[in-house]
């Protein structure tokens, strides 16, 4: 990379290596046996690159502790440190403290369901519609608490 570069560019430069790098992650999705029966593989594996990216900050092809918080607080679901860092070790199997890709699209095109898949579904799903009923909330009394 020249170092002449400044700002705005560089940091364009270092996406532009970074989602080269996801991409090939993305190929040994795409030409792994055990993903073949996925549908819409290529269309998902696209997203996915394009969530993870937005949210890995440091461009060092990992989520940290911060990028995870400022992706679910975007996302509307503000977490704790304490939740934050038990998400990471659910994706990580605490082998790492943060979120490489392939632990990333593992869990979102794993059976199992953490979390950060849960809440990136969920918010898949809201971005269709609105949730937020229009008008003041009902009245509640007493005796509708929880």
């Amino acid at each position: 990379m020249p170092s002449n570069v400044q700002g705005g560019k560089a940091f364009g430069l270092l996406k532009e290596q970074q989602r080269q790098k996801l991409e090939e992650i993305n190929k040994e999705y795409l030409e792994d046996q055990k993903y073949r029966d996925e549908e819409d593989l290529p269309e998902k594996l696209e997203s996915l690159k394009n969530k993870y990216a937005e949210f890995d900050l440091n461009d060092q092809g990992e989520i940290d502790l911060m990028g995870l918080k400022r992706m679910m607080e975007k996302l509307g679901v503000p977490k704790t440190h304490l939740e934050l860092k038990k998400m990471i070790v659910e994706v990580t199997g605490g082998s790492s403290n943060t979120i490489n890709y392939r632990d990333f699209v593992k869990m979102m095109l794993g059976k199992r369901s953490a979390v950060l898949k849960l809440v990136l579904i969920f918010e898949d799903k809201a971005n269709g519609s609105p949730c937020k009923p229009d008008g003041p909330p009902p009245k509640r009394d007493i005796a509708s608490l929880p």
